[in-house]
């Protein structure tokens, strides 16, 4: 039996309450049921992982495509889906606030506000809160307790000034934030200094020199994977289709997916 919203978004809110969890990012129906085979507790919609799909690069879906997007993923399995609502698809309080009430008509328990801006800026700081608190207000109006995740966007857009993400995050917090995400945070010491600084759970975005014991103890309490999952998909395919079309190579399409045991959750 499915589980309903609320139960879901229940069960969210209290895994992160606990340990560290890992919430990875499928980015289709088909690689949100094998994450949930493989006995992940809770998902995370990728922006990019869903622009590829549709054979565009991040920042390319809108709006209406990111909630069908958010539908798909939560009818997939039934565990709590949190939704990357990139910045609200709106540089305007309103918009963030009007993402977060229709994505909580998809099904979705969670979903995050950014503070960059499409054109290549980040919001001041003023208007980036006006914004986090517009959806949060637009999140306590729904029936259930869905879960505002406020990212702070600097390091993965050329600023690595962490005392500037710090105060981002502290502002993001006070107005309502229910977790609090740097992506691109590179060291423990990075983290840890994030984690020290605020009260609310904390997302980090995994790195490959980092394991999830040593981001753990530097304080995150949940740790997400972006799109790279879907990057890991997409190299296997061009490193077999390269073997096949260099060197009629086909030794990589040896293979048998457990199907029966995934699709059928």
């Amino acid at each position: 039996m499915q589980a309903t919203q609320h139960e879901k978004a229940t069960a969210f809110r209290a895994l992160h309450e606990g340990e560290a969890f890992v919430i990875p990012n499928p980015w289709d129906a088909g690689s949100a049921r094998v994450l949930a085979g493989l006995g992940f507790r809770a998902l995370a919609t990728t922006s990019s992982g869903l622009a590829f799909t549709l054979g565009r690069v991040d920042g390319g879906a809108t709006l209406e495509e990111t909630l069908e997007h958010a539908r798909q993923i939560d009818r997939a399995t039934r565990l709590p889906v949190s939704v990357d609502l990139e910045n609200g698809y709106g540089r305007d309080p309103e918009h963030a606030a009007a993402a977060i009430a229709r994505t909580g008509e998809t099904g979705a328990a969670g979903g995050s506000i950014e503070d960059y801006d499409p054109d290549g800026t980040i919001y001041s700081l003023e208007h980036a809160t006006e914004r986090v608190a517009a959806a949060c207000e637009a999140a306590r109006r729904l029936d259930f307790p869905f879960l505002v995740t406020a990212r702070a966007e600097n390091f993965i857009r050329g600023n690595t000034d962490l005392d500037d993400s710090i105060l981002r995050l502290q502002a993001y917090e006070q107005a309502g934030a229910d977790v609090l995400y740097a992506p691109g945070l590179r060291t423990t010491d990075e983290i840890r200094s994030v984690c020290n600084a605020i009260t609310k759970p904390v997302n980090v975005l995994a790195r490959p020199n980092l394991s999830l014991r040593e981001i753990a103890d530097a304080g995150a309490r949940r740790i997400s994977v972006g799109g790279r999952l879907t990057w890991v998909a997409v190299n296997a395919l061009v490193d077999a289709a390269t073997a096949i079309r260099d060197h009629g190579d086909f030794s990589s399409l040896d293979s048998s997916p457990d199907f029966e045991k995934w699709l059928a959750l």
